[in-house]
């Protein structure tokens, strides 16, 4: 890597290294607001090109992409990039055409440019609430031409949100786009669900929290050859929702043993050593 790319690399890092209150506020920052409701599908952006700069140095960990949701700025995403780099990670957060606003199958088209233009060597992918959808939907059409290794998905609705139900029936205008095609029972869903849920090769890993109250009902993230996992399973008193998936400690080792592989076999009684080993 030359010195230039080296400094540059250097100051994401830093930078996305915030303090908790900056996470917390970041999580405000991508909150909007539906009809009195709040959407919170959010993550990421950061422009691809940056990221492609920073070649993979031969020796590291697969890059990881990952994926915004509805509305989705960098700042919501900083605890997750901060925690994959402090592994040596490069990680490529994605800005999705509308902010993931409009049609998935769109989003998932830009996303499998961003992927091409990593090249050959194999990657990993972490898609966050609705952004873990456009994931899959990208998966559905590439899963088997593109070298993705691993897929983490958190509080991804999988099988629709009862909240874009409820902003579809209250203002139709107001809910279109990904918002529409999130309904439970969608067309798009139910196409999207009619097979193979984890086509391809990857391994696929699916984390949620069952007191996720945006993501109605929680389990709306279960796929089927999936490894399911609910923060719940490891720890039984795990308080985090939906938007807190994005920064809590729990969550985030979780999702990091899932992409490096090491995710035990039965997490349930591991909350203490999890909780640890992540400083929490």
């Amino acid at each position: 890597m030359r010195p230039g790319a080296r400094l540059k690399f250097k100051a994401l890092t830093m930078a996305a290294m915030t303090s908790n209150r900056m996470r917390r506020l970041a999580i405000g920052l991508g909150v909007i607001p539906i009809i009195g409701a709040v959407v919170l599908f959010g993550i990421v952006q950061r422009e691809p090109e940056r990221a492609r700069r920073l070649e993979t140095t031969v020796g590291l960990p697969a890059p990881v992409v990952v994926v915004p949701g509805y509305n989705g700025t960098t700042d919501t995403v900083s605890a997750i990039a901060a925690r994959l780099r402090a592994e040596g990670r490069m990680v490529v957060p994605v800005r999705l055409p509308d902010l993931g606003r409009g049609s998935i199958a769109r989003s998932a088209a830009y996303l499998r440019t961003v992927v091409e233009d990593l090249g050959s060597s194999p990657v990993d992918i972490v898609g966050f609430s609705a952004g873990g959808v456009v994931v899959r939907a990208f998966l559905g059409a590439n899963a088997d031409r593109l070298p993705v290794r691993r897929v983490v998905l958190l509080g991804a609705p999988n099988h629709g949100a009862q909240i874009a139900s409820v902003a579809a029936e209250l203002n139709p205008s107001l809910c279109t786009g990904a918002c529409r095609q999130l309904r439970p029972g969608s067309a798009f869903l139910s196409e999207l669900n009619s097979g193979d849920e984890t086509p391809g090769d990857p391994q696929y890993t699916s984390i949620w929290t069952e007191r996720d109250q945006l993501v109605t009902p929680p389990d709306s993230a279960r796929l089927e050859g999936a490894r399911n996992v609910s923060l719940q399973d490891a720890c039984a008193n795990a308080r985090a929702g939906h938007g807190e998936l994005l920064f809590d400690p729990l969550a985030l080792g979780l999702m990091a043993r899932a992409l490096n592989g090491t995710l035990p076999d039965g997490v349930a009684g591991a909350c203490e050593e999890l909780r640890k080993e992540e400083g929490s």
